[in-house]
């Protein structure tokens, strides 16, 4: 059975590219949300076995959705991706509850580096 991915993200080539990235690993990805308040509905609606969370979201910022997420579930495993990797977003995305972080534009190999290591 293949994992499941939700992928947060509200630029649409960015959630294309991950979920072609994911989906040649063979995951199946299940569900998109393009805002942080989408996110937490369909994390509550579909409970993946991963997220993928942009920081900067129309709505709700990834953080807050993160933290939201968490609250429902406190196993949920989100991996962060955003361009803005300042070391204080990183930080604030971990403490929310984040496992990992990727920065934009990332390598295939280094999302699914990350992917493999918050669902091992």
């Amino acid at each position: 059975m293949s994992r499941t991915v939700l992928i947060c993200d509200d630029a649409i080539f960015m959630r294309t590219m991950v979920s072609d990235i994911l989906q040649q690993a063979g995951f199946e990805v299940v569900g998109e949300a393009e805002s942080g308040l989408q996110a937490i509905e369909k994390y509550r609606a579909l409970r993946p076995d991963l997220v993928t969370m942009d920081i900067v979201m129309p709505d709700m910022g990834g953080i807050d959705a993160v933290r939201e997420i968490t609250k429902l579930d406190p196993a949920a495993r989100v991996l962060m991706c955003s361009a803005m990797g300042q070391q204080a977003l990183v930080v604030e995305a971990l403490q929310a509850g984040a496992k990992d972080f990727v920065v934009k534009p990332f390598q295939p190999s280094r999302v699914l580096e990350a992917v493999e290591r918050i669902l091992n």
